[in-house]
C-alpha cells in the first residue's frame, strides 16, 4: 500500500512542510523561503503547495496529514502554568488566551479550512503526535541507525522540555523527559535575549560570540559560578531546575528580571545594535560553557538507560554546535547523527515520519552508513525557464554555460581571483544552514574576505564567523575531526600545521582588532579560537558543488571555500531567482550564478529600479 503523508509545523515559529511517500523523504521547505518573512510562523500554505507540486500529487491523494504537536495538551499547560503563577502574567494571559480561543485551540478545524483551498474536500486522516515526540521521529527515521538512542532539547513543546528516547526498529519509546518551565532551550534564550539579540535567532550570534571570551578568564568563571549557584540547579543526571524569580518566560512578556539579572552579574542588559563589551563576551562564553556541561550530561544520561552506542538528536539546542562536538569528544557514542533541520521545521518531517512509522505501522527502511535526508536538499530548484523571465523582466544581462564542468571552472577561476560569488545550483536546502545549493561563496585564504562578506554583502555583525565547505576527503588535511560533517552540526579544531600563532597580547586587543589577526593559512574560516564550523562535501551527495572546490583546489591548491548562507541580514535564504536576483543587485557580490547561468554585476547596466539594500534589522 501507497503511504503519502503531509506533515505541517506552524503557529510557533518556522513554519514548514514536509512530504514523505513511502518512507521517502521526497520534498521539504520552510514558509519563510516563500513569503520572505523571517522564522515565519504563518500556516505553510506556500510549502505545502510546493510539496505537493514536486511529488505531482493532489490533496485528496495523501494517505495522512500529521501536525507536529499537540495543541489541547499546549493549551493546558498554559492554563496551568497562569493558574500557578497568579495573580502574576494577567497582561500576558489577556494577550495569549484570545487567540488560542479564536483560532489555536480548534486546529483541526482550522488545518481543514486551510487546506480545502488546496482543493482538499477529501476526508484525509489527521494525526497529532506530541512535539518532542516529533522531534525525536525527525532525528531517529531518517537516521543511518536501526537503533538509537535520542536526544531532544528545545525552548517548550507542550509540557516537555528535554526528552531521552529509545529507538529501535519502527518504535519510538519515550523513557525520562524535563519539562516546562526548567529548560535549557528558554536558559539558552534568555541569554540571547539579555546580550542583546534576537529571541529564536540570535541564538547562532551568542554561540558565534562565545569564543572571544577568554577560557581562563576570572569574570567568565565568576558569570559561571553565579548561572550554576544562582540562576540552575543542575543534577547528576543533566537534569535542571531554574529559578524563576529570575525568570518572566513562564507568564510575562519577557524573557528575563533584568533589574534581578543587573544585580547578579554587575552589568546592564545590551541593547540591540550596542555596543559589545568584552564583559558581554565574557557571559556569552560563561552560558555556552553551562550549555555545554548540561547537554554533555544529558548525552551520558541517554547512553546509561538506553545503553545505545549510537546517539541522535534534535530540537532547536542540537544546532548548538559547540555542544554537539563536546558531546562527540566525551566519547560515550561510537556515532552520532543530527537532524539538519533540528528545529521547529523539522517538525513537520517528524510529525509525517511519526504517523508512517507509528500510526500506520509502515515498515521503516535503513540504509547503513547514509542517511535518509538526501543531503537536506529538498527544496525547489531554479529552473531555466525562472532564470530567463528574471533576465527579461529586469534587463538584466548573463551568460549560459550549458556543461556544468565548464560552468564551475569559471566559477572556479573568479573565486580564485578574489571574487564573492552568489551560487543557486539544484535544490534548495530543508533547514537553516546553506549547504552549496544557496550559498554565497568565497576564498577562504583571504584574510579580509570574513570582513568583506559580513559588512559589505551580508550587512550584519563584523564578528559572525564562517564555515568551511571542503572535500571530504581532504578534510583530514586541514581538520582534526576524522568523521563526515555534511550538515555543519559540529566544530573541529584546525590541525595545528594550518595555525599561526597569536601574540601573547591577543585577547587584550578589542575585539574587531582581534579579527583582523591572521590566526591560519584559510583566516576566513577560522574562528578566534581556532575552531571552524565544518561541511564535508561528498561527491555523492553534493557532484556539483563537490566539482566546484575540486576546481577550486585545481587551481589554487585549496580544497575547501567560505560558504555562507545566500541572504542578507534579516531576511531567509534566497529561494526564487528572483529572491537571488534582487539580493545580487542589492549588495557587494560580484557575481552570481543562478542554474547554469552566470551574471557580472558590473555589466547590469541596463537593471533599472532596484534599490541598494539599507540596514535590516533581525
Amino acid at each position: 500500500m501507497e503511504h503519502c503523508i503531509l506533515g505541517i509545523s506552524a503557529y510557533y515559529h518556522d513554519s514548514a512542510a514536509a512530504l514523505i511517500i513511502n518512507g521517502e523523504v521526497v520534498a521539504a521547505a520552510q514558509e519563510e523561503r516563500f513569503t520572505r518573512i523571517k522564522h515565519d510562523a504563518a500556516f505553510p500554505i506556500n510549502a505545502i503547495q510546493y510539496v505537493l507540486e514536486e511529488a505531482g500529487l493532489r490533496y485528496e491523494q495523501l494517505t495522512a496529514v500529521a501536525f507536529y504537536d499537540k495543541p489541547l495538551l499546549k493549551f493546558e499547560r498554559l492554563l496551568e502554568t497562569y493558574h500557578a503563577f497568579a495573580p502574576a502574567g494577567l497582561r500576558s494571559f489577556f494577550t495569549a488566551i484570545p487567540a488560542w480561543l479564536r483560532e489555536k485551540l480548534f486546529i483541526k478545524r482550522l488545518l481543514r479550512k486551510h487546506l480545502r483551498k488546496l482543493g482538499g474536500g477529501a476526508n484525509v486522516p489527521v494525526y497529532f503526535p506530541e512535539h518532542h515526540l516529533s522531534h525525536a521521529a525527525s532525528a531517529f527515521y531518517p537516521s543511518p541507525f536501526r537503533e538509537a538512542a535520542i536526544l531532544t532539547i528545545d525552548g517548550v513543546g507542550e509540557w516537555a522540555t528535554t526528552t531521552i528516547c529509545h529507538g529501535e526498529g519502527n518504535n519510538i519509546k519515550i523513557l525520562q523527559e524535563l519539562r516546562f518551565p526548567h529548560s535549557v532551550g528558554l536558559l539558552y534564550s534568555a541569554f540571547t535575549h539579555y546580550l542583546g539579540f534576537k529571541v529564536n535567532s540570535g541564538e547562532y550570534k551568542l554561540m558565534g560570540l562565545a569564543p572571544y571570551g577568554p577560557v581562563n578568564d576570572r569574570e567568565t568563571a565568576i558569570f559561571k559560578d553565579k548561572i550554576l549557584t544562582e540562576l540552575v540547579d543542575l543534577r547528576e543526571d543533566g537534569s535542571i531546575l531554574l529559578n524563576m524569580r529570575y525568570f518572566n518566560f513562564a507568564t510575562g512578556l519577557t524573557m528575563t528580571n533584568n533589574r534581578l539579572w543587573e544585580r547578579l552579574f554587575g552589568l546592564p542588559p545590551r541593547k540591540p545594535e550596542g555596543e559589545i563589551s568584552q564583559s558581554h563576551m565574557n557571559l556569552a562564553l560563561a552560558i555556552q560553557q553551562v550549555t555545554e556541561t548540561i547537554v554533555v550530561m544529558m548525552a551520558r544520561t541517554a547512553q546509561r538507560i538506553t545503553g545505545s552506542k549510537r546517539l541522535v538528536m534534535a530540537g532547536g539546542v542540537a544546532l548548538n554546535c559547540v555542544a554537539n562536538t563536546k558531546i562527540a569528544l566525551d566519547g560515550v557514542f561510537e556515532d552520532i547523527w543530527i537532524q539538519p533541520a533540528a528545529g521547529d521545521a523539522g517538525g513537520a518531517l517528524g510529525a509525517a515520519l511519526a504517523a508512517l512509522h507509528i500510526a500506520l505501522q509502515a515498515d521503516r527502511k535503513v540504509m547503513p552508513g547514509q542517511d535518509a535526508m538526501k543531503g537536506a536538499l529538498l527544496g525547489p530548484a531554479i529552473t531555466r525557464t525562472a532564470v530567463e523571465a528574471v533576465i527579461q523582466s529586469y534587463n538584466a544581462t548573463a551568460t549560459y554555460i550549458a556543461d556544468a564542468h565548464c560552468l564551475t571552472a569559471r566559477v572556479g577561476e573568479l573565486l580564485a581571483a578574489g571574487n564573492i560569488v552568489g551560487w543557486c545550483h539544484g535544490r534548495m536546502e530543508f533547514g537553516p544552514r546553506a549547504l552549496g545549493n544557496r550559498s554565497i561563496l568565497a576564498d577562504p585564504r583571504n584574510p579580509e574576505m570574513q570582513q568583506r562578506i559580513n559588512l559589505k554583502v551580508k550587512l550584519r555583525e563584523g564578528f559572525r564567523p564562517f564555515a568551511p565547505a571542503v572535500l571530504e576527503e581532504d578534510a583530514q588535511l586541514y581538520f582534526q575531526r576524522r568523521a563526515p560533517s555534511p550538515y555543519m552540526l559540529f566544530v573541529t579544531a584546525l590541525l595545528p600545521s594550518m595555525c599561526i600563532t597569536q601574540p601573547t597580547f591577543h585577547e587584550g586587543m578589542p575585539l574587531y582588532e582581534r579579527l583582523r589577526q591572521q590566526r591560519s593559512v584559510v583566516p576566513a574560516v577560522t574562528h578566534v579560537d581556532y575552531s571552524a564550523r565544518l561541511q564535508t562535501v561528498h561527491k555523492d551527495t553534493h557532484p556539483v558543488f563537490w566539482q566546484l572546490i575540486h576546481q577550486f583546489k585545481q587551481l589554487t591548491g585549496c580544497g575547501l571555500l567560505i560558504n555562507t548562507s545566500f541572504n542578507m541580514r534579516g531576511e531567509p535564504i534566497v529561494c526564487t531567482a528572483e529572491d537571488a536576483f534582487l539580493a545580487f543587485m542589492r549588495t557587494g557580490l560580484d557575481y552570481l550564478v543562478m542554474d547554469h547561468y552566470l551574471f557580472d554585476h558590473t555589466k547590469q547596466t541596463g537593471v533599472q529600479n532596484i534599490l541598494p539594500a539599507c540596514f535590516m534589522p533581525d
